[in-house]
């Protein structure tokens, strides 16, 4: 399984990115999708995620300002973040796990950096 983030970048807080997650080498439809993020000397921890029928789950601090959706025509996932602080700057890492509950892939992460 290979998964490929994009659209890191950097950005002053109050601003908005969009990432995007390609996965192949698995049938996407059948992944629950993730989106995890790592800061320096931090845990990783689970910004979102989308299950095969579509049901999400956001960390508490990103309720309200990012919303995660998959399009299965395009084997993506993607994460809209808005209204960006300081403390989301972190290496942003996809996941995928078969049929919701395997053992996950991990993509290679983009960075997300968001200036105050």
């Amino acid at each position: 399984v290979q998964l490929q983030a994009s659209g890191g970048g950097l950005v002053q807080a109050g601003g908005s990115l969009r990432l995007s997650c390609a996965c192949s080498g698995t049938i996407f439809s059948r992944n629950r999708m993730g989106w995890y993020r790592q800061a320096p000397d931090k845990l990783r921890e689970l910004v979102a995620d989308i299950t095969t029928d579509g049901n999400t789950r956001y960390a508490d601090s990103v309720k309200g300002r990012f919303t995660i959706s998959r399009d299965n025509t395009k084997n993506t996932v993607y994460l809209e973040m808005n209204n960006l602080k300081p403390e989301d700057t972190a290496l942003y890492v996809c996941s995928a796990r078969y049929l919701n509950s395997g053992s996950p892939y991990w993509g290679q992460g983009t960075q997300v950096t968001v200036s105050s």
